[in-house]
């Protein structure tokens, strides 16, 4: 990650611009996850525009299940420079099938949810226990019958 020109920001500044604490960002910079940080003659990090946006992607990836272990190599492929594009490109390409994968999980168990609170619902409308299949999933109620239209005899 290339620094920005003039890094300007201290940390208390990055933290109320990303809603992270200070200390989270101390440990994203401890665990090599947040790389350019200067310092100023005081010895104080100094942060840009850039880190703004790095500890967004930092957490995105980390709030997709990408391991510590895996966002410190994307982290060096990144301060490599451009020759590694392809390898982040692949990496990240990865990561995403993974996180659709797990998108895909949810879903069936968002699905098995409804389901659920489908059948309490039966229940607490009709007031008592829905059948339901040896597997425990309801089974459908049958349907009372419409009555049949009276047709005048002539």
């Amino acid at each position: 990650m290339a620094t920005d020109p003039a890094p300007q920001m201290r940390i208390g500044e990055l933290a109320g611009r990303t809603g992270r604490s200070v200390d989270a960002i101390r440990w994203y910079e401890a665990q090599g996850l947040l790389p350019g940080v200067l310092r100023d003659a005081a010895g104080r990090r100094l942060y840009g525009e850039r880190h703004v946006g790095w500890l967004e992607l930092m957490e995105r990836l980390r709030s997709t299940g990408m391991s510590i272990a895996q966002m410190r190599a994307y982290t060096a492929l990144v301060m490599q420079g451009r020759r590694t594009l392809p390898q982040r490109q692949q990496q990240l390409s990865v990561h995403r099938a993974q996180v659709e994968a797990r998108i895909a999980e949810w879903k069936a168990a968002l699905k098995e949810l409804d389901r659920k609170l489908a059948f309490y619902a039966d229940w607490v409308a009709q007031g008592a226990r829905p059948p339901t299949d040896p597997q425990g999933r309801p089974l459908p109620r049958p349907r009372p019958l419409k009555p049949k239209p009276k047709t005048l005899k002539r």
